[in-house]
């Protein structure tokens, strides 16, 4: 799929903006603080229902506004632009939280927007992918397996509401909670083995992905949030005495992490920032080639200010890893005429909030 059509309005710094989109190269250039980034912002809500710069959604909205509004048209068959068709709109109202709808009828999970419009993002941060904490990189890890296995998103929502449940529970006191060990058991043994295959299928394209970059070599490992050793009902009645005192659940698939070490170190202990970005780079060019290969997904790349923190034989390396994804591309750049990737399909400015195509 491939977003043909864009309507944002009350969008951080954008009032309002409408671009029609090309299905191979588009570039959107202008000053800092003009509003490009704000744009694949925008894009990003489309596909994720959040932001890849905050936690909070209503950050998003326009100062003085009690609502966003971002709506798409995505298409797929390729440049040819015939086939499927839907309409995507979200929606963020500071008093109601979130709202999206895909073909007027509303999803009944965020998750959902992925199946019409794929995307991804490579910015400035990515190198946080690698040096924090486990939540990113579970959830760069469950984006590809929402792909890859039609089933992980309902297990993955039955799982935490289960979580939730067994939480209430150890507060209820004594006895109440083994009722939830089964479901939360069952549920994330699933859960673990769809995540564990997938990163076994990754690691040939990210050791290609590695090598391409001119990246240090990396191990990629998934830990999957209790001990290997055991299944996961023997981890929670292992771990019941410690979570009943803190009143929450300590094991299981919501503690999962990908690691990632260096001659048997963590990354982010050994590795510089332009280093680390490189290798979160990886990570999701190994992504986005697994996608294409097991499901037929190509989603839409978002490149915001590739040139940053790279120096030139870095960025001509990483030009030639993105070229032979074929997919649809969104870059920022401040000037049209410093193109790594060289001539866009169209263009567009941003200037004050404002966009218009050249």
């Amino acid at each position: 799929m491939i977003l043909s059509e864009l309507t944002v309005r009350d969008f951080r710094c954008i009032d309002h903006a409408e671009l029609s989109l090309h299905p191979g190269q588009n570039l959107i250039c202008g000053g800092n603080g003009t509003g490009k980034t704000s744009l694949l912002e925008a894009m990003f809500l489309l596909g994720r229902g959040r932001s890849f710069r905050t936690r909070n959604s209503e950050r998003l909205i326009r100062h003085g506004q009690e609502r966003l509004v971002v709506f798409g048209r995505t298409e797929s068959g390729g440049p040819e632009l015939s086939g499927l068709v839907h309409g995507v709109g979200v929606e963020v109202h500071r008093r109601d939280g979130t709202r999206a709808r895909v073909d007027a009828a509303a999803v009944e999970s965020l998750a959902d927007l992925s199946r019409v419009f794929p995307v991804q993002v490579i910015d400035p941060e990515i190198h946080k992918l690698i040096e924090e904490g486990g939540r990113r990189r579970r959830r760069w890890l469950d984006w590809a397996v929402f792909h890859v296995e039609p089933q992980f998103g309902e297990w993955w929502v039955r799982y935490g509401r289960a979580v939730l449940q067994r939480n209430a529970a150890l507060r209820a006191g004594p006895g109440a909670v083994r009722p939830w060990d089964r479901e939360v058991a069952a549920l994330g043994e699933r859960i673990s083995k769809a995540r564990r295959a997938v990163v076994e299928q990754i690691q040939p394209h990210w050791l290609e992905a590695i090598a391409g970059l001119d990246c240090p070599a990396g191990d990629l490992q998934y830990f999957q949030g209790w001990g290997a050793q055991h299944s996961l009902a023997e981890a929670l009645e292992a771990s019941r005495p410690r979570d009943e005192v803190r009143k929450i659940t300590h094991v299981g698939p919501h503690r999962a992490d990908v690691l990632i070490r260096v001659n048997g170190r963590l990354a982010r202990e050994v590795l510089s920032r332009g280093q680390q970005k490189l290798m979160a780079v990886a990570l999701t060019l190994a992504q986005l080639r697994l996608l294409r290969e097991v499901s037929a997904t190509v989603p839409t790349l978002l490149l915001d200010d590739p040139a940053a923190e790279l120096d030139c034989a870095h960025l001509g390396h990483f030009v030639s890893q993105i070229k032979p994804l074929e997919c649809q591309l969104v870059i920022t750049a401040l000037e049209a005429e410093k193109l790594a990737f060289g001539a866009p399909d169209r263009v567009f400015h941003v200037e004050q909030g404002r966009v218009g195509p050249v």
